[in-house]
């Protein structure tokens, strides 16, 4: 079969997989430009299964584009909480302003417009464009990466500059001109329920006939990815402040690292392990905090993308704090209403529910 019939092929099946088993998902089948633009922030290095109830939540407490601007940055990150990769929360809200501000309020229509918001690329301005008004810009996403991939055999890691403009040549040429929404949502439906990272069922796949990868048996080896990540390991010492029972010391984290935005506790980040007792207890001598009782939670790893964080909680007692660390100082029933980075607060939700 010739290039040409097999990529006519490609296009007729997806479509025809994405008619039978398409999911029932609120941004599927609807023009709404804003609600489309949260779902794809919000799928963004998270699933559906765990997106959906923050998209839920997102459009009833932020119905439009006004309502979000109108927030506070506190408001938006304290919904997001449990998310992670919190700087997409950050660049909605600030983007939400861009729009009222340089569009009227009103979702930019053109393509070129919607790159311009905070935090979109190529990608999100294509699955926006295509979904909410059926323009034809094909979208490239990790599951259409993986898609093509294996379906024509391509070797060229999908991380470098060639692979991205070979990707990108494809995608285009399969594009549905005529209806590239269903097209564009109908390959990312096919990588993410059935052409899934491991143990896609490819005996019985619509594609088995044509598709290089399954004839070649390299399914399990594609895509090809080049780039590794090295991690950083962080040890991460938090003073947890509790005054006479009532008060508890947090500060916002600012600029230029994780967690940008959101609450925690006094912290002191160590070189290559988390303090000992000792070490505690001269922190606090030399901070000269007068202390009743100090406590330990046990200490946690978390792993972020790039980083492994080492955290311990010292929780210390104390009748007043000379507040040198420059804390803010809240009544300990408010604390649920401060956004968290998640392993925070879960360790609230733990240690304070037996307070």
């Amino acid at each position: 079969m010739s290039a040409q019939n097999v990529e006519t092929f490609f296009r007729k099946k997806i479509l025809e997989y994405y008619q039978v088993n398409k999911r029932d998902l609120p941004w599927r089948d609807i023009q709404d430009p804003y609600k489309i633009w949260i779902s794809e922030i919000i799928l963004q290095q998270t699933q559906v299964k765990q997106g959906l109830s923050y998209y839920l939540k997102f459009i009833e407490k932020f119905p439009n584009i006004k309502a979000l601007a109108n927030a506070s940055e506190d408001e938006v990150l304290h919904l997001w909480q449990g998310l992670g990769y919190y700087s997409r929360a950050r660049n909605l809200h600030y983007a939400a302003r861009q729009i009222v501000n340089e569009f009227g309020g009103k979702f930019p229509v053109q393509y070129e417009d919607i790159l311009k918001l905070k935090g979109v690329g190529e990608y999100t301005a294509a699955a926006i464009a295509s979904f909410a008004y059926n323009q034809p810009y094909p979208v490239l996403d990790g599951n259409v990466f993986r898609v093509l991939s294996r379906f024509f055999g391509i070797q060229t890691s999908i991380d470098s500059a060639e692979g991205k403009k070979m990707f990108k040549e494809l995608a285009g040429r399969l594009l549905d001109k005529k209806n590239p929404s269903a097209y564009n949502q109908a390959i990312m439906e096919f990588g993410a329920t059935y052409c899934t990272p491991q143990n896609p069922d490819c005996w019985n796949c619509l594609l088995q006939k044509y598709c290089k990868a399954f004839e070649k048996n390299e399914v399990d080896l594609l895509p090809v990815k080049s780039k590794s990540v090295l991690k950083q390991n962080r040890y991460l010492n938090y003073f947890v402040f509790i005054e006479n029972h009532q008060y508890i010391f947090i500060s916002k984290r600012k600029d230029g690292d994780i967690w940008q935005g959101l609450y925690e506790f006094c912290l002191e980040e160590s070189k290559d392990k988390l303090f000992s007792e000792k070490q505690i207890k001269n922190f606090l001598n030399k901070a000269n905090v007068t202390f009743q009782s100090i406590s330990l939670y046990p200490p946690i790893k978390h792993i972020l993308s790039h980083q492994n964080l080492f955290i311990q909680f010292i929780i210390v007692s104390l009748e007043s704090l000379h507040n040198t660390f420059q804390l803010k100082k809240i009544s300990l029933k408010d604390i649920h209403q401060y956004p968290f980075p998640v392993v925070l607060q879960r360790f609230i939700s733990s240690y304070f529910a037996k307070e």
